[in-house]
Order: C-alpha cells, then structure tokens, then sequence
C-alpha cells in the first residue's frame, strides 16, 4: 500500500485529500508549522491517524551525503534532510509531498517519488558548482574566491531531465 511522506506544506497549504492514515512525518515538521490553522490541521491528521516517526539517522546520514553531491546542503535545514531519510526509508512504496525545489531535486537523486503540494514539480535534476562573480573560476563549494577574493555565486554544473513517474 502506498503511504505519503509529509512535509511542513502539506499542513500549511491544507489542500492535502488524502486519508490521513496513510500519511507519515517527522516531529521536527510540526516546529515548523506556526500559523494556528496549519497546527490545526496537523492535529486533526492526528486524530484521523497521522503517524509521527522519528528518521532513522543511518538514512540522515545518505541524504546528507547526496545532498553534498548536489551541493543542495545549504538549501535544505535539519527537518529538510529529516523528512528525506524518512522517504528513503519508505522509498520502494511511499511518495514524498513536498513544494520544496532542493528537496525534490536530493529526493530524485535518491529515487525517491515526489508529488508537489502546490507548486509545479522541478523538471530537471541539478548538480550546482560555485562560480567566482570576479575571475569566473568554479569551485565545488565556498563563499570566497580562493583566487581573487570575490563572492562565489551557485551555477548549474550540469542538469538533465526528470524522468516521469506516471
């Protein structure tokens, strides 16, 4: 049976059909909802049979590898990765909700299905690189140009595109 991974927009968008029952998250995503509907939503989910799960930090520790690969780790926060291992974990049947472009972009790198919430689904896998604002010397990660000393900027290093899931 398939289950949904949830991120923080499921509970702040509200437009989530689905039976809750089958619906899983982290606890670190319930820090994040702060208006009083989104909480509200959360703890109806609950009732109806949301389960909350903490993520298993071996699958804490792949997602961060990828996202270094990516170079998406200084996109994504702690709950971010959280709720990537907690897809990993379910990857072979679960399909993770999220708006979030780094975490969909890391959660196809992984294999792991991505439904949108709200906003369109990324069509193409990104690898970034650093590139210098100044000499255009590209680095694999950074903020200062090792070289001349000026700001690096996130570029593409290479992207191709997502394969439908349909």
């Amino acid at each position: 049976m398939t289950c949904y991974i949830a991120d923080s927009a499921v509970f702040i968008m509200g437009n989530c059909d689905l039976d809750s029952s089958l619906i899983i998250t982290i606890p670190s995503v319930a820090e994040e909802l702060k208006s009083r509907d989104s909480l509200l939503r959360f703890d109806l989910a609950k009732v109806e049979g949301l389960r909350v799960e903490w993520p298993d930090p071996e699958m804490v520790k792949e997602v961060r590898k990828m996202a270094e690969h990516t170079q998406d780790s200084e996109e994504l926060s702690k709950t971010d990765l959280e709720i990537l291992a907690k897809a990993l974990e379910y990857r072979d049947r679960g399909i993770l909700l999220t708006d979030d472009y780094a975490v969909q972009n890391v959660a196809i790198q992984l294999e792991i299905q991505v439904k949108p919430v709200v906003q369109k689904k990324i069509k193409d896998i990104i690898i970034w690189q650093k590139q210098c604002i100044g000499c255009r010397k590209t680095f694999d990660k950074g903020d200062v140009c090792p070289i001349c000393g000026s700001p690096l900027k996130k570029k593409r290093k290479k992207s191709r595109k997502e394969k439908s899931h349909a």
